[in-house]
């Protein structure tokens, strides 16, 4: 049996045996399968949210490569809007201005992130959207193998934490449909082709990152009990075979939540892509397990293991490392416009803590393997909050040869302070 089905068959087996303990527990809430849990931010009912963010910051490069000093400034607005009991409507925009500017970008950016209609129906148990949505699928926290409209969606990468970049990424303009049955949920998704390439423009819709291929999902999320959720989804792009995805999450104990996310089909390979190989498609799969334990001071700890089957070799990779730069470059920028994992096999541990020390402030903080190439990236960021103000202090170390997914990366460390006035 090949590596990749022993992983995938033994994530699913631990999980459906830790799901049949948990389901023999306590009630909980019911798991929400359609993504994992986002970064604490302060909230408001109010409908009307706005926030400007500050930031600067140094990179100390790597080699021959300079120190740099860095900058940004940040609005960010989001509107929910009510039309009787049925019927309401979402905005949703970020305009970033960083220097220096992403690889290939502008350092000045909008990024329309939501902008959609729904209708609900009188029992609640239709939904209708139709607009630009964000549509965050999978429990895992760093790498998301079901999250099938992740490619394109971001436009700006202003953090590390993947807590972060899912919430604040485009959206894809599709019309959804949902009904709740008494066996579960029942979704449709449908993204039609708007747009056959990315654009730099700095107010640009960018509907040729996001919707650059027509798309449909179908998902169904079975009712199983207050301890165990799942869902079942098949994906379909246009010119090509379906794939077909699965989570579950399901918990352990009162202090343990396991999660899986498995996906599996017909899809280009990363190198193919990142080369211009557009036609090239074969079979494989992409993973992710993990176990989230919680202790009483509230440090919640989250270990994963990532798996994709579409990655370049470990010989691969080390060749364009050495012989051809350029080459490894274009490949990790693929990997970062499609969300996808550069390494076959990765680990990541994600740690948050609320209150640490002293009241209001919280610490976060990651670690990302590449497993493949010994390479990794560690990431803290210390964040306090005030009434209507958060000033941050978050700190990167890059860790590889320069033939590897972290040690390529032009700075080696880098410190940044942020400041984020909430109105």
């Amino acid at each position: 049996m090949s590596q990749p089905k022993l992983i995938a068959r033994c994530a699913i087996l631990c999980v459906a045996l830790t799901a049949g303990f948990a389901a023999r527990a306590d009630d909980l809430d019911a798991l929400s399968l359609e993504s994992a849990p986002q970064s604490e931010r302060p909230t408001t009912d109010r409908p009307v949210r706005l926030v400007f963010e500050a930031g600067i910051g140094r990179n100390w490069g790597r080699a021959e490569l300079p120190n740099e000093s860095t900058r940004r400034l940040g609005v960010d607005y989001s509107q929910r809007i009510k039309f009787g009991d049925r019927w309401n409507a979402v905005l949703s925009d970020r305009l970033d201005h960083a220097r220096p500017a992403r690889v290939g970008s502008t350092d000045t950016l909008n990024s329309l992130r939501e902008a959609y209609v729904g209708w609900r129906g009188e029992f609640g148990d239709d939904l209708v959207e139709v607009g630009r949505i964000n549509l965050r699928i999978g429990p895992a926290y760093g790498y998301n193998p079901t999250d099938y409209f992740r490619t394109g969606a971001l436009r700006t990468v202003s953090t590390v934490d993947p807590m972060t970049l899912r919430e604040t990424r485009m959206g894809t303009v599709m019309l959804r449909a949902q009904r709740l049955l008494p066996i579960g949920a029942l979704s449709l998704a449908l993204a039609p082709k708007l747009g056959n390439a990315p654009s730099a423009e700095s107010l640009s819709l960018d509907l040729g990152s996001t919707n650059r291929r027509s798309r449909g999902l179908i998902s169904w999320s079975p009712a199983l009990n207050d301890r165990v959720s799942g869902q079942l989804l098949v994906f379909g792009e246009e010119g090509r075979k379906a794939q077909f995805g699965t989570n579950l999450t399901a918990l352990v104990s009162d202090a343990a939540v396991a999660h899986l996310e498995w996906s599996a089909g017909r899809d280009q390979d990363l190198l193919a892509v990142a080369q211009g190989r557009l036609g090239a498609a074969r079979t494989s799969q992409r993973l992710s397990v993990g176990l989230t334990y919680t202790v009483p001071t509230k440090l919640a700890i989250t270990a994963e293991i990532q798996y994709n089957g579409f990655a370049a070799t470990t010989n691969q990779l080390r060749a364009m490392g050495i012989g051809t730069p350029e080459a490894l470059g274009s490949y990790l920028l693929a990997a970062q416009d499609r969300q996808d994992n550069a390494a076959r096999q990765a680990l990541l541990i994600y740690a948050s803590q609320r209150g640490i020390g002293i009241k209001n402030l919280d610490l976060t903080a990651l670690l990302r393997f590449n497993a493949d190439d010994h390479s990794r990236l560690g990431w803290i960021e210390l964040r306090h909050h005030w009434s209507g103000f958060d000033l941050a202090l978050q700190v990167q170390s890059n860790q590889g040869s320069a033939a590897t997914e972290y040690g390529f990366l032009r700075s080696r460390s880098s410190i940044q302070m942020l400041g984020d006035w909430y109105f």
